[in-house]
């Protein structure tokens, strides 16, 4: 295989920096992940084994290779090694996912994403010293279970057991100054921002006083901020 400097030629440096990250897999997830990271301005390294695949994303993203992941040598062409960031987003085919996640951890990529598709595959991950183990479609179906239930306009459990909840303001705490409305007190979540109609997203406050119509943003132990959202 070609060296990365013969592949990428002068970007070979550029895209290593600390603001780029390297996508392993482009399937569905991998794809969307990829796709969303150089919209929001990160310099991205796509790979994978499918050629039909490479062909579709080329020119999407910053650079897109095909190769295969449970090779060293094709990482270290790469110059994977060299990233701050690399996500495997493998789904199809665990034991390339566990095989490509084991050469990184060996080659101290400083932060490792890996996509698992079921427990067993992510506490293996887990065990590999992968550090972050993500389970899109389980984390989804959770979060669609939320919105379909009506209570929140929407979900986010941020860590095992803590959630934050976008919702619309129960009629008991209207009118009042959240100091006074003793929702931390009396519920256990937290007011951490709030929108009247289409205005900018504010930080709230003990003093700040919410309406009608208003939209929150609440955190807290996901069993608290459940119950909130379904207050009325």
């Amino acid at each position: 295989m070609a060296s990365f400097s013969h592949l990428f030629g002068a970007s070979s440096h550029r895209i290593a920096e600390a603001d780029s990250v390297a996508v392993i897999g482009l399937g569905r997830f991998g794809s969307s992940l990829a796709l969303e990271l150089v919209d929001a301005g990160t310099e991205v390294l796509g790979i994978d084994s499918d050629e039909d695949i490479v062909q579709s994303m080329n020119g999407r993203l910053t650079q897109v290779v095909r190769a295969d992941s449970t090779r060293r040598e094709a990482l270290e062409q790469l110059a994977v090694p060299e990233f701050d960031r690399v996500v495997i987003a493998i789904g199809d085919d665990v034991q390339a996912s566990i095989l490509t996640a084991s050469l990184l951890i060996q080659m101290r990529i400083p932060v490792v994403w890996a996509k698992a598709v079921s427990e067993q595959h992510g506490l293996i991950l887990e065990q590999l010293g992968v550090h972050h183990v993500i389970y899109p479609e389980k984390d989804m179906g959770r979060r669609v279970a939320h919105l379909v239930r009506g209570a929140a306009l929407d979900y986010l459990e941020i860590d095992r057991g803590y959630a934050l909840v976008k919702t619309s303001v129960p009629e008991r705490f209207r009118g009042v100054t959240l100091g006074q409305a003793g929702i931390r007190r009396g519920h256990g979540v937290t007011v951490a921002a709030y929108r009247r109609g289409s205005a900018e997203w504010s930080n709230a406050d003990t003093d700040t006083v919410l309406h009608d119509g208003d939209t929150v943003l609440v955190v807290g132990p996901t069993r608290r901020v459940e119950e909130f959202a379904q207050l009325r």
